[in-house]
């Protein structure tokens, strides 16, 4: 089903078109206003009880308690007594154009963010020939979407992981690549794990001349604690986190890039790749890791740890993918039929001894975000949707479950999704809590995720910059990716 000739999303695509691509509202525009709704605004204080909040154009107008407040005449009103307003969600790292382009992005991967409550979203790399008239088309009202910022293409070494990737293996292709992205409108830079030690350095004096952020993972090469004294300003997975907090990691370096023998089969690459990783568990350290987290703190290194990513992928067990079984009716099966063939070949040559393994590898990565968090190291809810059995939208829920399962509050979880990608991507003034003057992306909830972060999923509304897409809306937009789905 095309979502650009689809009724309902001609409808809703409708509801939000302005004249041009202008965010100013125009005189006499319609107020509505929310009454009697607990609002969480993100800050950091209590739940406001019994609020009433009044949205004008795609702005937040005021705020006071319902008893008091002035609501405008001829106010859509919208009673929500016994309801939760939180801002509007961020999925700090996903792919947009990474699923069955070129309508994959459109049909699939946005409704179900915008189903989900997720109004602004980082693409950490993808293709910027559908990127850029995807995130044009929403800031001017042709199509609904969240607030999109981009990295475009990826910065890799030779073969590069992923595509699309810019291989740079010196410190002149570095300088050529960042200013061709940053002539190409990208937000940051993204850089990958095959990259050499001289390019990855020279990206990070590039992007500093440039005055462009650049995230991504730690390369191969590089250490966490190098990273982030080279001003890489978030890293994704925690990639290199683990290896830094070992106590001998230099050995674990060496293991890491020694070269396979040449004839080494399946199970013997296999079994040496669980061995070291058997060390790395084993050789953690308190001392190393107080070190890497202080780093962080002096250089204000920022952590995406995508921890639903780890579970599925990294560190993936029988259990864990039977967690998103219910939510994979909203993949295209073709997709999905991938996913099955991966996990297969990944578990084939398991022991029960690996589970277990990966199960220590997963609990000590929850461990270290606990510290971080702890510690002030600032934390980003990130998902790398649409990656196996991470299904876009619902694994954002999945995530800031698992934040708080890894120790963080149910406030540090939603500030990690609404209030500090915000600050990161210097939107603070603007979004990311719930404050007059800021834009109306909110999310409207039947019950309180402070008191259980799973009433994250009772979505009643989602307001994406100041219209109300409701929850019969909602369910429609996801009866068409049911339906896209079986179809592809």
């Amino acid at each position: 089903m095309n979502y650009v000739r689809n009724s309902l999303w001609i409808l809703l695509a409708a509801a939000l078109l302005f004249a041009g691509c202008s965010r100013s509202p125009k005189p006499g525009t319609p107020s509505t206003a929310i009454t009697h709704v607990n609002v969480i605004d993100a800050t950091g204080s209590p739940v406001q009880r019994d609020m009433t909040v009044v949205i004008s154009g795609e702005s937040i107008a005021s705020i006071a308690p319902s008893a008091t407040a002035k609501i405008p005449e001829n106010s859509e009103i919208i009673d929500a007594t016994g309801k939760f307003l939180i801002p509007g969600l961020v999925d700090a790292h996903l792919h947009l154009t990474g699923s069955n382009e070129p309508k994959g992005s459109r049909e699939f991967f946005l409704p179900l963010l915008i189903a989900n409550g997720i109004t602004t979203v980082r693409d950490m790399g993808g293709y910027l020939e559908s990127l850029k008239p995807l995130r044009d088309d929403i800031k001017c009202g042709k199509r609904i979407g969240p607030q999109i910022f981009f990295a475009g293409p990826y910065l890799d070494g030779s073969p590069p992981s992923f595509q699309p990737s810019l291989v740079v293996t010196s410190a002149t292709r570095a300088s050529e690549d960042v200013r061709t992205l940053m002539q190409q409108g990208v937000d940051f830079i993204k850089v990958q794990s095959i990259l050499n030690r001289e390019a990855y350095f020279a990206i990070a004096a590039a992007a500093k001349r440039e005055h462009i952020t650049f995230v991504g993972h730690v390369p191969d090469r590089v250490t966490a604690f190098e990273a982030s004294d080279a001003g890489q300003k978030s890293i994704e997975h925690l990639t290199g986190v683990l290896r830094s907090c070992a106590s001998d990691e230099q050995r674990l370096i060496r293991e890491q890039m020694q070269v396979s023998p040449k004839y080494t089969t399946p199970s013997g690459s296999h079994s040496r790749e669980v061995a070291w990783e058997r060390e790395l568990a084993a050789t953690q350290s308190e001392k190393s890791t107080a070190k890497l987290i202080a780093t962080f703190l002096r250089n204000r290194t920022w952590q995406v740890p995508t921890l639903i990513l780890l579970r599925e992928d990294a560190y993936p067990t029988a259990e864990a993918r039977s967690a998103t079984e219910d939510t994979l009716k909203y993949v295209p099966q073709s997709i999905v039929k991938n996913w099955e063939q991966s996990a297969k070949k990944q578990d084939e040559l398991a022991t029960q001894a690996e589970f277990v393994l990966r199960e220590k590898l997963l609990a000590r990565s929850m461990q270290v975000v606990k510290l971080m968090e702890a510690a002030g190291v600032p934390v980003m809810a990130g998902t790398d949707s649409a990656a196996p059995y991470v299904v876009p939208g619902f694994a954002l829920h999945e995530e800031l479950g698992l934040m708080v399962g890894a120790g963080l509050t149910p406030m540090q979880a939603l500030q990690a999704a609404t209030k500090r990608p915000a600050e990161f991507l210097g939107k603070l003034e603007t979004q990311g809590t719930i404050e007059k003057g800021k834009v109306a992306d909110l999310v409207l909830l039947d019950a309180d995720p402070l008191a259980d972060m799973g009433n994250i999923e009772k979505i009643r509304g989602v307001f994406v910059r100041g219209k109300l897409i409701d929850r019969t809306t909602l369910n429609e937009m996801l009866s068409s990716v049911e339906r896209y789905a079986v179809a592809n």
